[in-house]
């Protein structure tokens, strides 16, 4: 690369060359955003006015927040911290301690010998020992998981768990775990040759505290559909910048278990995982709550498979905003020790209502000003997409220098970019106040 474009390049990713404290990113961040926050508020003020003529001025100030105010928070928060983000070296990339990976697995016959075969590429010279349970599957997952294990020369364990539950079958796994660190894998999950390596390394360069690093996750199915053209873009930018953000700060709120790696005491310190629907969700709370952190390894990858059909896409979202609201109801933010994971764990309370209003509001309002109604859709709502633009392609930056390491290629998928930017919210919220209300009034579980 052009020595001129990489200093370029590092430049926009770290314009701040001297090393920040968290604490003062923290700070500065918030003063930004609260900056931007009072010009949203003072350039909306006529759409209020227009807008309390036919609502009444407490639920203008309440429907504006939740359209502009808020997102435009939290946008500009993340942005900056983005922009002053750097990701420390990891002390030894070569490390070569012990790693026991758990695979959860149900009716993964077709599956299982590709995601092991992975696991048998990895350029980790340390020893891995893989646990897969069986959660009852009536295919032949385990005799496919042993004939490929066998032709792979891997370490493979194979249980059975009896009981139905993601949560019961990695707890069986984790009774038989011996090393010090473990990885959890789902069975559809590919891992890029150097996967389990940055784990390792990034949890070995950290303070002893961190307990927990969780690996980013991108779509390989994205050829499939239009649905799944567009989940590759929430992948790779949407949850990757929401998760390094929250990196910075020590706190991810979900070391996700489709490709985490955790320390396996802390795991056992506190139960294992719950009995919930989203189990990761919880369980990353409860090791955060102990006074615990997790990291955020980008250059860590693996590729799973989306939904491609929006009933399955439906379940799964809906499955994850109920997880959210499930860990608000057993941790709550005010209990979290730490400064910035109260925080982090605390923007998770108003995200019921900013999903609300854009279900209920302005969509119908989008509605209106198709029409020529613009009560609800005005002018600050476009302050929004600049900055929603702005985050994402500092996130872009990013992958596309993590890609070059790991010598991967961006797909070119233009179609699904736009229609990430400009429609995906409008199908997130509405499956996602399901998923709410789905807790809130305890509905049957549906995996």
């Amino acid at each position: 690369m052009n020595t001129n474009i990489k200093e370029l390049l590092q430049f926009s990713i770290n314009p701040f060359p001297r090393y920040i404290q968290i604490s003062t990113k923290f700070v500065f961040g918030h003063v930004i955003a609260i900056l931007w926050t009072l010009l949203s508020i003072y350039i909306s003020i006529p759409w209020v006015i227009d807008l309390s003529k036919n609502v009444t001025l407490p639920i203008a100030i309440f429907v504006i927040s939740g359209i502009a105010f808020v997102p435009g928070y939290l946008n500009t928060f993340m942005v900056v911290s983005l922009l002053l983000d750097k990701q420390p070296k990891c002390k030894n990339e070569y490390p070569i301690t012990d790693v026991t990976i758990l695979i959860a697995a149900r009716n993964e016959a077709e599956n299982i010998k590709s995601t092991l075969s992975y696991i048998a590429r990895q350029d980790y010279t340390g020893k891995i020992k893989v646990i897969l349970i069986d959660n009852n599957s009536v295919d032949e997952t385990r005799e496919k998981a042993i004939e490929a294990s066998e032709e792979l020369n891997l370490d493979l364990l194979v249980l059975h768990e009896g009981r139905p539950g993601k949560f019961n079958a990695l707890n069986c796994g984790l009774k038989e775990v011996k090393t010090e660190v473990m990885m959890t894998l789902d069975a559809d999950t590919l891992l890029h040759e150097s996967a389990v390596r940055y784990l390792v390394a990034r949890i070995e360069s950290s303070p002893k505290e961190v307990c927990a690093v969780a690996g980013s996750v991108l779509v390989r199915n994205s050829r499939k559909n239009l649905l799944a053209k567009v989940q590759e873009w929430d992948y790779f930018l949407g949850i990757a910048s929401i998760k390094r953000m929250q990196g910075l700060y020590q706190g991810t709120l979900v070391a996700q278990g489709a490709y985490s790696l955790y320390k396996t005491n802390c795991l056992k310190e506190v139960g294992g995982w719950p009995n919930a629907i989203g189990e990761d969700i919880v369980l990353t709370w409860n090791l955060l709550k102990k006074g615990w952190k997790v990291y955020f390894e980008p250059l860590a990858v693996a590729f799973t498979e989306v939904p491609i059909n929006l009933k399955h896409f439906a379940r799964q979202r809906s499955r994850w905003a109920r997880g959210m609201i499930e860990a608000l109801k057993k941790t709550k933010p005010w209990h979290q020790p730490r400064m910035f994971t109260k925080y982090l764990t605390g923007v998770n309370l108003v995200m019921p209502f900013t999903d609300f209003v854009f279900t209920f509001v302005w969509i119908p309002g989008l509605v209106l000003a198709f029409y020529g109604y613009y009560w609800i859709v005005g002018p600050t709502t476009l302050f929004v997409i600049p900055l929603t633009l702005l985050s994402y392609q500092i996130l872009y930056i990013y992958q596309r220098l993590i890609f070059r390491k790991l010598n991967l290629r961006i797909r070119k998928n233009k179609l699904g970019y736009v229609i990430f930017i400009l429609f995906y919210q409008m199908l997130m919220s509405p499956i996602s106040v399901i998923g709410y209300i789905q807790e809130l009034t305890q509905l049957e579980r549906v995996w």
